[in-house]
């Protein structure tokens, strides 16, 4: 944000500089209609918990989502909307491609007169409490709604949204598998309003364990696995000096136990460097991305490429698309979390879903030269192998949709670029069931009484007397046919 309209909403709003972490565009989108969410739009959900931060839900999840897909959470910054990060970030094209949902948290000039999230204070950021509580509150209902996989939901975040990211790491690494946070603050940089702004402006000069302790005292005594982190910070940013960008990298390589010098560095597009800091098995645990010259704001990269994403604005920056690469990082691709594949293979191309049963299917693709052999990903996770062009992946449950990715594997085992994603639904119904009393079930047309007694539709099963007083359940196996299930569905 340009100094003279920092100075402005600092005067306007009689508030510190801190709270201003402000990486957005002055236009917010008009409020979305409230319904419930529909397959391939953006909408708001009205109801879903107590919502002790006061923020509002919104969610897109693609059409035909597949079973135990991913779950990505997004925070807008200071002066943003739902609406408006989803528009620019590009976060829709890739849950189109690959099959996830994303929901995207919003505050509002209620809670803070820029719409900030309260990434410094304590009473709104802490587990359980405020902010991050309606957050978690969010995540519950969208994973119920969606059948979510529990062990797949990342969070990323802008700027003030990205401190919130960091905060809601550290509270909830039992929860969140990764997470990206752009042009923002270390966790718990500051605790009060009045701290804030040196975090933003000035390097705290703590060492990597004193910041990983921040992390490690936001959930005293867990002993899990921690969330892989993506970090992307502009060189040129004045509102979030770069140096936060460092501290985040410092923060979360020590609470992974690993040191401060880069497994691998690489050059990317947009004068972006790409330092990988790998974990103890090899696989990278923490990345930080450095675009060189950007100011503050997320980096996208429109077009039509499978790299590019996202539309420029205010606070959103023509450079390099975060969203890919945080992805990628990631796994959401199906590459694992390998950050976007170990290998120089290209994806294959072609994949294409040539037949399915109730408890398999068929896949195909075109072969790549220089492969080995060929790994094949379900919701993102490895199922299998093969040497040539095609797979049937067997043991699924009928009537269900999975989503398929396909990467090549050259003679040395490194594992390249994952291909466009697939979905295929297996044939059959899933069986469902119902547990009432017998009258209702009759009332229901699932069974009928003759004597004063209750049988089962189809299966003519003696559900016994024809009552309130007596409850069964049934479960439908195929069109009108019904057994009991008393002892589970």
């Amino acid at each position: 944000m340009p100094h003279s309209l920092w100075r402005r909403f600092i005067r306007r709003t009689a508030l510190s500089a801190a709270l201003g972490v402000c990486a957005a565009g002055l236009t917010v989108a008009a409020p979305l209609a409230t319904s419930a969410a529909a397959a391939g739009t953006l909408t708001q959900v009205t109801s879903f918990g107590s919502n002790p931060g006061n923020l509002a839900m919104y969610e897109y999840a693609p059409a035909n989502l597949p079973a135990d897909a991913p779950l990505v959470v997004a925070l807008h910054g200071c002066t943003q909307s739902a609406s408006d990060y989803h528009a620019h970030s590009g976060w829709q094209k890739f849950a189109d491609q690959w099959g996830f949902a994303v929901v995207y948290p919003q505050t509002s000039s209620a809670n803070n007169s820029l719409s900030c999230f309260s990434w410094f204070d304590s009473t709104k950021d802490t587990r359980g409490k405020g902010e991050a509580a309606s957050v978690m509150q969010m995540v519950d209902t969208a994973a119920a709604q969606y059948g979510s996989d529990r062990s797949r939901i990342f969070v990323t975040g802008l700027s003030a949204g990205g401190g919130m990211t960091a905060d809601l790491l550290a509270d909830y690494p039992d929860v969140f598998a990764g997470g990206s946070v752009d042009s923002g603050l270390p966790a718990q940089c500051a605790t009060t309003q009045t701290a804030a702004s040196g975090c933003q402006y000035s390097g705290q000069n703590l060492t990597p364990k004193q910041w990983g302790d921040k992390v490690r005292n936001s959930y005293p005594g867990y002993t899990g696995s921690w969330p892989r982190v993506a970090i992307w910070q502009g060189t040129s940013d004045t509102t979030v000096t770069p140096a936060n960008g460092t501290e985040l990298r410092d923060q979360w390589t020590d609470v992974w136990g690993i040191g401060q010098t880069a497994s691998s560095t690489q050059s990317l597009t947009g004068g972006t460097t790409e330092s990988v800091y790998d974990d103890s098995t090899g696989k990278p645990a923490v990345a930080l991305f450095s675009i060189s010259g950007m100011a503050h704001g997320l980096a996208v990269n429109p077009g039509s490429g499978a790299d590019q994403c996202g539309t420029t604005g205010s606070y959103y920056l023509g450079y390099i698309c975060s969203s890919y690469y945080t992805a990628k990082f990631w796994g959401l691709d199906g590459s694992g979390g390998q950050g976007g594949g170990t290998g120089s293979l290209p994806a294959p191309s072609g994949l294409t879903v040539t037949g399915t049963t109730d408890t398999g299917a068929s896949l195909s693709w075109n072969s790549v030269s220089g492969a080995a052999s060929y790994d094949v990903y379900r919701g993102g996770t490895k199922v299998g192998s093969a040497t040539g062009t095609t797979y049937t992946d067997s043991g699924l449950s009928a009537g269900t949709s999975y989503s398929y990715t396909v990467a090549a594997v050259d003679s040395s085992g490194a594992v390249g670029a994952s291909s466009a994603s697939v979905t295929a639904t297996t044939t059959g119904s899933v069986p469902k069931c119902y547990t009432d009393n017998n009258y209702n079930q009759v009332q229901a047309g699932r069974a009928h009484q003759s004597g004063g007694y209750t049988y089962a539709n189809g299966s003519n099963q003696n559900m016994g007397l024809y009552n309130v007083a007596v409850s069964h359940t049934l479960k439908e196996t195929s069109a009108g046919y019904f057994v009991i299930a008393d002892s589970g569905c």
